[in-house]
């Protein structure tokens, strides 16, 4: 349970995703991108969930994104960082075109990206021969997706507003730890996907040993920006009880190394890329066996 809607920060007392009182303060993370403020980050013992305490409600969580270095709103290439991630994005992005025919079964289909960003995702798809739709809240980079792929995006609110049964597969690629309304749109999607539909999400995963090796420093955390930090118990309780079950998962492999870029940048002041190699490749190579442990997280899932 959360303090009222109106009030422009909100305080839960229970678990955001099982509804325990059975929680208590795990660590403070700073927001190293925009603010410099720092938040709390407390723990549900009853499923393992994490979330930022007393954070901006949505009409006040916007101040927070206004940065340069907020990539995927801005789709910036400032900084070594930055520029390594768009150099290994094109390589994902083709992967996740295949990834998406694979667990799908379809070659084309329809799709929904709830956070498209700046639409590299959905232009892949759509240049596959996809149909495709996108919500994403930021005004700018829904203009850098008509502008560069010609896509039509639309705000988020509109999300409810679409029709039931129409995707074969919805995708959100780092996009649900930033949902305020976590249980409506995990409603409004089991609506939206077809009965045989796939819904994939990708979330950060705070059970990672990038993370343990980072602690309060881990980038992932992304507070406030990062509202909910999962863990793979987390997750599958809070899709079973919308009527989802997760079909499998599988890491992110290379989250591990740009986590651990930037969270040498938060704990150092600067890169040092032999540590945050080693660190990244430490993670990778144990949740390469083991997806529960990996620094990102991809969950398949299907209706029940």
């Amino acid at each position: 349970m959360a303090n009222p809607t109106n009030s422009p920060v909100i305080t839960y007392s229970t678990c955001p995703v099982c509804s325990s009182s059975n929680i208590k303060l795990a660590l403070i993370a700073k927001d190293y991108t925009v603010s410099k403020e720092s938040f709390e980050i407390w723990h549900c013992n009853n499923c393992q969930h994490r979330f930022t305490q007393d954070i901006p409600n949505e009409s006040n969580i916007g101040k927070y994104y206004q940065s340069e270095e907020y990539i995927s709103h801005s789709n910036t290439q400032k900084g070594l960082i930055n520029q390594i991630y768009q150099g290994v994005r094109n390589y994902t992005l083709r992967q996740k075109l295949k990834l998406v025919r694979n667990v799908s079964g379809l070659q084309t289909g329809c799709l929904l990206d709830i956070g498209c960003g700046t639409g590299e995702f959905l232009g892949t798809m759509k240049a596959a021969g996809w149909t495709v739709n996108g919500l994403e809240p930021d005004d700018g980079a829904r203009e850098q997706a008509h502008d560069n792929f010609g896509l039509r995006v639309e705000e988020s609110e509109k999300l409810f507003q679409l029709n039931p049964n129409t995707y074969n597969v919805i995708t959100m690629w780092h996009v649900l730890e930033h949902v305020h309304r976590l249980h409506e749109y995990i409603d409004k999607i089991y609506e939206l996907l077809k009965a045989d539909g796939t819904l994939i999400i990708a979330v950060p995963n705070y059970q990672s040993k990038d993370a343990n090796a980072y602690g309060e420093h881990w980038a992932a955390y992304d507070v406030p920006r990062h509202l909910y930090h999962f863990s793979p118990e987390s997750m599958s309780q809070l899709l079973d009880g919308h009527g989802f079950t997760v079909d499998r998962m599988q890491h992110m492999p290379f989250d591990p190394f740009y986590v651990s870029m930037l969270s040498e940048k938060y704990l150092h002041g600067n890169t040092r890329l032999v540590s945050a190699f080693f660190k990244g490749l430490n993670s990778f190579m144990g949740s390469s066996g083991n997806a529960k442990i990996g620094s990102s997280v991809m969950y398949f899932i299907r209706k029940k």
